[in-house]
């Protein structure tokens, strides 16, 4: 079936990418990106996606040089972008500003792929290189305060690169960009129909287990029961089990509402073992987030084997099941070019083992969010659950920050100038934090501002500017008391307690009674609430940081915007708890923070 071929240079958004096409009809797949141009003559088009490495490095990724004799049309985005240049004899060099999150880019020619558009675009940027000098034959098409050569194209050989990312729903005239590639450029055809993907995924599931016993660690959210669910619909009930094993890292009351879910649903064999002090005693001493996911994915694997081996006589006729999705792939490297964003507790060493051993079946692997929600919609499962929020793996464990000694706040010239500039107070926190920045994970500062908080949409484009021109910070929050001196933060040295979990989880129950009875719940994708152990100088209690997020299917997401009465009201209602001293939001996109903070 002609279609569209997606060279895959590591980057975070390629099956992204290739989903976005298929959505649009058209047949899609992705292939590395050092493919043959032999196997590249059946497609009728070619994209490169983007990647975390830099096109000048020893080593970077390739395509052959013989992909531009196909005479295919040719769509570069952002790596694959300045690839492109490269490779026919332009020139790419480290931007003097990086650009992440939303920009705006000025259209020169509106015809070709940007048919249709206006003369200004809100784009979405994550790119620290840039195409300085173009190869013969180009032209620009459009550009951004910080990069002249954000759109290029060579009409006569039907080649075009794109800076930005056209796939993401923050590029807000992305989709009709990449209509005008596939539908303008390379005349495909709409005879893509992915009906029936559940009783594939069933045949799939069958052929993986072959006759083995599925032991399914599940969890309560979206994407673990309806891959349970299809596995009760796939396999004979006597060869499946659901484990689903309480860490004491859940939200207040999870395990109960979680048995009575399970149960009204009708899904079989469910078992619920508490494995809360083993988890606690694990983490009790970790800091690292890296460590922590490390560790929590060890001692789920550990604990699943034992009760397997304890069921089977040490036999191993069984096979593990897991919910996880594409991005918990990914964002783990799990793609030969693409960087660890972070690494999911269901991607740790000993469940890439099983995967090797074909013994690992997880009948969501290649799909995001937004599509397990609506295969779970077809399976006839509730609203109430498809459209939960999402909530990690490893629970409230990440969103419990710790330190291993006390600090104070820090100056930092370049972000005093910005936020100074806007009449905001700043500061830099020795708690960092993870983020994704230039399809590269990064483990850096978190900025605070303090002053007026009337206008959330200016203190969004006061969040970028900090993280575009001070790399070395990829999340800001703002403190909702103005009355506070930010310069006079401190952190006090804190590690994962019993105590703190409980603040936590009293806090995220007030925080989402607060959303559901300001009937905001679909205002947003997810609203993780985080621990951090920050407060005045005078103080010695913990800090709140409210993060909620929109959405479609966690690769991309803008900070929500939520009422200021609402965001008012549950800081007021947080600060009755008691040891919370400061409430924060949490003012960042992503790119280049993540969604969660660890």
């Amino acid at each position: 079936m002609p279609g569209i071929a997606v060279l895959d240079s590591g980057g975070q958004y390629c099956h992204l990418i290739a989903r976005k096409i298929r959505e649009l009809g058209v047949y899609s797949e992705i292939l590395p990106i050092d493919v043959s141009a032999q196997r590249l003559k059946e497609f009728g088009g070619i994209i490169i996606s983007g990647g975390p490495h830099s096109v000048y490095e020893h080593n970077a990724p390739q395509i052959k040089a013989d992909v531009f004799k196909l005479q295919k049309p040719v769509l570069g985005i952002c790596y694959g972008h300045q690839l492109i240049t490269q490779m026919l004899g332009g020139e790419v060099k480290a931007g003097k500003r990086k650009e992440y999150g939303i920009a705006n880019i000025r259209i020169m020619e509106s015809d070709s792929i940007f048919s249709g558009l206006s003369k200004n675009e809100q784009i979405w940027m994550s790119h620290g290189d840039s195409v300085t000098k173009l190869p013969a034959g180009f032209r620009t098409l459009g550009g951004t305060e910080d990069c002249k050569n954000a759109a290029v194209a060579d009409f006569e050989r039907r080649i075009y690169g794109l800076q930005f990312h056209p796939e993401v729903t923050h590029t807000t005239r992305g989709t009709t960009i990449l209509e005008n590639f596939l539908f303008k450029i390379c005349k495909a055809k709409q005879n893509w129909d992915p009906a029936g993907l559940g009783e594939k995924i069933i045949a799939q599931i069958r052929q993986v287990a072959k006759g083995r016993k599925v032991y399914f660690l599940v969890s309560g959210g979206v994407d673990s029961t309806v891959a349970y669910t299809l596995c009760s619909r796939a396999l004979p009930h006597e060869s499946l089990e659901g484990l689903y094993v309480d860490t004491g890292f859940m939200r207040k009351n999870e395990s109960v509402d979680l048995r009575n879910m399970f149960r009204k649903l009708g899904l079989p064999n469910m078992r619920i073992i508490d494995a809360s002090s083993k988890f606690l005693n694990a983490l009790g001493d970790v800091v690292d987030p890296e460590e922590k996911r490390n560790r929590i994915g060890k001692l789920f694997f550990e604990i699943q084997e034992e009760i397997v081996e304890g069921l089977e006589s040490k036999s191993k006729n069984w096979v593990l099941g897991q919910g996880t999705i594409y991005p918990d792939t990914i964002e783990s490297g799990g793609t030969s070019a693409s960087a660890v964003i972070k690494t999911h507790h269901n991607r740790v060493p000993a469940i890439l083992k099983l995967e090797k051993e074909k013994r690992l079946v997880e009948p969501l692997r290649e799909l995001y969010k937004d599509e397990v929600r609506k295969l779970g919609c077809s399976l006839g499962l509730p609203k109430s659950l498809t459209d939960r929020h999402p909530f990690p793996g490893p629970g409230l464990a990440i969103r419990v920050l710790c330190a291993e000694e006390g600090a104070t706040a820090r100056t930092h010239r370049k972000l005093r100038r910005i936020a100074k500039a806007v009449g905001y107070s700043s500061c830099i926190l020795s708690v960092r934090s993870v983020g994704v920045q230039g399809d590269s994970r990064s483990y850096s500062n978190v900025a605070v501002i303090g002053g007026n908080a009337a206008d959330l949409t200016a203190i969004s484009k006061i969040s970028t500017n900090i993280t575009n021109q001070c790399i070395d910070i990829n999340r800001v929050i703002f403190c909702l008391d103005k009355s506070v001196v930010v310069g006079d933060l401190r952190i006090h040295k804190a590690f994962l307690t019993e105590e703190r979990l409980n603040l936590l989880r009293e806090t995220d129950a007030t925080v989402h009674k607060i959303l559901g009875d300001r009937d905001l719940m679909l205002d947003v994708w997810q609203f993780p609430v985080v621990l951090i152990p920050v407060s005045r100088a005078s103080s010695n209690g913990e800090s709140i940081v409210l993060r909620p997020v929109c959405s479609i299917n966690g690769m991309t997401a803008e900070f929500s915007k939520l009422p200021l009465p609402v965001i008012r009201e549950m800081e007021k209602e947080i600060l009755k708890l008691d040891g919370v001293d400061l409430v924060f939001f949490d003012v960042s996109n992503k790119p280049p923070a993540t969604i969660e903070w660890e």
